[in-house]
């Protein structure tokens, strides 16, 4: 059997489809966005999507994909809990909530970060995704995943998903529930566009 695996040969991206996210979602219109090149450099994924997305009221969600073929081994090893405060920020919260998606029989758990810099806020919903339609909270449950997926489609491939917001103290409620919400389209968008390995 682990022959046979390793004889296989290494999958690799063959479409990368996540920049054909919507730029237009739920009301929200979305503008690109880049990061320096040693942030990409330090990433290291096969494909970014980093967006900042409006709607006509003026409220504001940030979305950064991360996207890890096989042959990178399908994960990330950065995550809020040690970019958060290594940016300045200090974590005041953190727990799962359930998010609820059209795509998604039951409830599915994800990671929500509470962080505060001087007066400022900032609401992070975040999640790993294999296979598509993986929704996995921690890099555990990521990991066997991967395993396998690797054992019986020779794929191993993962993302990195985090939507967040900015706000005041007395934002942070309503902040909340629209990253709840913008997530819940993120999440029912994402099986569509999920990157092809051959």
């Amino acid at each position: 059997m682990v022959a046979f695996i390793a004889n296989r040969g290494e999958s690799v991206v063959v479409k990368t489809n996540l920049e054909n996210l919507p730029m237009e979602i739920a009301g929200f219109k979305a503008t690109e966005d880049f990061f320096p090149d040693s942030v990409y450099k330090e990433l290291n994924a096969d494909r970014h999507v980093y967006r900042h997305y409006q709607n006509a009221d003026g409220e504001k969600v940030d979305l950064y994909i991360g996207y890890y073929g096989t042959a990178k081994g399908g994960r990330t090893g950065h995550n809020p809990y040690a970019c958060l405060p290594g940016a300045g920020w200090g974590i005041v919260d953190s727990k799962q909530v359930k998010l609820k998606a059209k795509y998604y029989p039951e409830p599915v758990p994800v990671n929500y970060v509470l962080a505060r810099k001087g007066e400022t806020y900032e609401s992070v919903l975040h999640w790993y995704q294999s296979a598509g339609n993986k929704v996995l909270s921690n890099g555990i449950q990521q990991n066997i995943q991967r395993f396998l997926g690797r054992i019986f489609y020779n794929l191993n491939d993962g993302a990195f998903v985090r939507i967040s917001i900015i706000s005041e103290l007395k934002g942070i409620e309503e902040a909340n529930s629209l990253a709840k919400t913008f997530s819940e389209k993120i999440l029912d968008l994402l099986p569509a566009y999920w990157p092809v390995e051959k």
